[in-house]
């Protein structure tokens, strides 16, 4: 597993460290917990896979376009 998936692996462990530093300092809610893991494996399979995390030139696109009207 840490051969092929080696980012994602390093991604659920700093999500699941970060989720439980969370879980004893603030109180106990498992849905934020179960998010931070998830965005853990997020970024680890879009390191794995190669990909860039954000499409910055749609996110350029969409704020060009939607703030347009203002010029």
């Amino acid at each position: 597993m840490w051969n092929q998936h080696r980012a994602k692996t390093i991604g659920v462990i700093a999500g699941v460290i970060l989720a439980v530093i969370y879980l004893f300092v603030g109180f106990w809610d498992m849905l934020v917990f179960g998010f931070i893991v998830l965005v853990g494996f997020y970024v680890g399979q879009k390191i794995d896979a190669g990909e860039p995390l954000m499409d910055w030139e749609s996110i350029y696109k969409w704020l060009t376009d939607r703030w347009r009207m203002f010029k």
